[in-house]
């Protein structure tokens, strides 16, 4: 019961955190005006991509919690969460795209260190990630992209 506690409470919290930041910054006016490269995804897409990944996000922190609560996987989750939430408000609310890519790098860096390091103690964690890491990679490319072409 307890086990099933921590994962409801990390899928909650984790889905939740990111709807409210989702909500609160939203692609404006500013941009719309933006260039964007061929390959930007419409933006109906990244509400069930965020929802979809969160909920593996969470899961694997709830993982990670269980077994090492102060551990440095648990400080690489928590460092990329923080990063995570403070991307949107950087992009769209400050109209930062410059700031947002030097805060989505080590964010990056972050994600690919937490799979390497979960690969042998929780291949689960490790796979949750791997898809994570993947829109992230992605979602690098294209800041840097709109950072060049504006």
């Amino acid at each position: 019961m307890k086990k099933a506690l921590v994962y409801l409470i990390f899928v909650l919290a984790v889905v939740t955190i990111g709807a409210f930041v989702g909500m609160n910054n939203v692609p404006g006016e500013w941009y719309q005006s933006l260039n964007k490269p061929f390959f930007n995804p419409p933006n109906w897409i990244f509400g069930p991509v965020w929802t979809a990944l969160y909920v593996m996000i969470a899961i694997a922190g709830a993982r990670t919690w269980l077994q090492s609560r102060m551990g440095g996987r648990m400080q690489l989750w928590g460092s990329q969460m923080l990063l995570n939430f403070m991307w949107s408000p950087i992009f769209f609310t400050m109209q930062s795209p410059a700031g947002a890519l030097i805060l989505i790098v080590p964010m990056l860096i972050c994600v690919i260190a937490f799979i390497i390091m979960t690969a042998t103690r929780d291949r689960i964690s490790m796979w949750l990630f791997v898809p994570y890491a993947v829109w992230v990679g992605f979602a690098t490319l294209l800041n840097a992209s709109i950072v060049y072409l504006n």
